[in-house]
């Protein structure tokens, strides 16, 4: 009751934001694909990146992941999209911001197909620290099955769903252990998975705001929808609930304490808000044509 269905409660929201602009930022594994035991195998279906690129060709659309920005351009292979990776510290963006860091953090360069393009990275002078906390963990957490290590650049993944039960306290020592060399750097859990990141004021919800300014779309007349399932997707939702203005919508089954006021079951739901997002959007256009 205290987050009703984002679908069934679909008409009401558009109702009340038919005349404003809508942002859409999503994240990615739990919300665009299924949480799976191999992360490299996150893959999104099809028709789940049909409804994806339906919305973003009627809105302006972002993935924040807590992976690599790369690993997530790859699996959701889509053009007009922008992205944010290692929990919105590497981000691609159309312009420079003055207003978080001016050009300190920004970086112009040319991507594969030969496009200049702005990467904004708040977090770029703790790389070479990030580098070595992945070696250290990835060489330390070996003999634990089932773990696994990622290096999603800016912070490192430990994930542990595949560990037994009786060597997750292990596990999370080691990383404890790893740590104490390194006090500018915290560890957060999300599901399954441990998060190390450099001790930065900067978070899912900075990186949305950070979106919406490079956007052009940091005015009261702007509506960001944000959906996300982990934990890390909370700053998010605090940011547009200090807003004012938007709907944070937490993917879950089950309910839990969180700063969404909306939320959808699963994927399969998520990816019906998509559509019906798009649907909205061409339905709209053709009663005002």
């Amino acid at each position: 009751m205290e987050h009703p269905s984002a679908l069934d409660e679909f008409e009401q929201i558009m109702s009340a934001i038919q005349h404003k602009k809508i942002v859409v930022f999503l994240d990615y594994d739990g919300t665009l694909s299924d949480i799976v035991d191999d992360p490299d195998k996150a893959f999104m279906t099809e028709t789940m990146r049909s409804a994806v690129r339906e919305v973003a060709e009627c809105y302006p659309t972002a993935i924040i992941s807590g992976r690599r920005r790369e690993k997530v351009q790859d699996f959701v292979k889509l053009d007009d999209i922008y992205y944010a990776g290692s929990h919105g510290m590497d981000i691609i963006s159309p312009v420079c911001s003055n207003r978080f860091g001016g050009q300190e953090h920004h970086r112009r360069v040319v991507d594969e197909k030969g496009n200049e393009i702005v990467l904004f990275q708040p977090a770029a002078d703790f790389l070479p620290k990030v580098e070595g906390i992945f070696r250290l963990l990835t060489t330390r957490t070996k003999n634990i099955k089932g773990s696994r290590v990622e290096d999603n650049k800016f912070c490192v993944s430990v994930h542990f769903r595949c560990v037994h039960e009786k060597d997750t306290n292990a596990l999370k020592e080691v990383v404890e252990s790893v740590l104490e060399d390194y006090p500018d750097f915290r560890v957060t859990r999300g599901k399954k998975v441990l998060e190390v990141r450099p001790l930065i004021e900067w978070d899912k919800g900075h990186a949305l705001e950070y979106l919406l300014d490079t956007l052009g779309f940091d005015s009261s007349d702007v509506v960001p929808i944000y959906l996300g399932d982990d934990r890390t997707d909370e700053d998010a939702f605090k940011m547009i609930t200090t807003r004012g203005e938007g709907y944070p919508i937490i993917v879950s089954s089950i309910p839990k304490e969180t700063k969404a006021s909306y939320s959808l079951r699963d994927t399969k739901e998520v990816m019906q808000f998509l559509q019906n997002l798009a649907r909205w959007s061409t339905n709209s256009s053709l009663g005002n044509s």
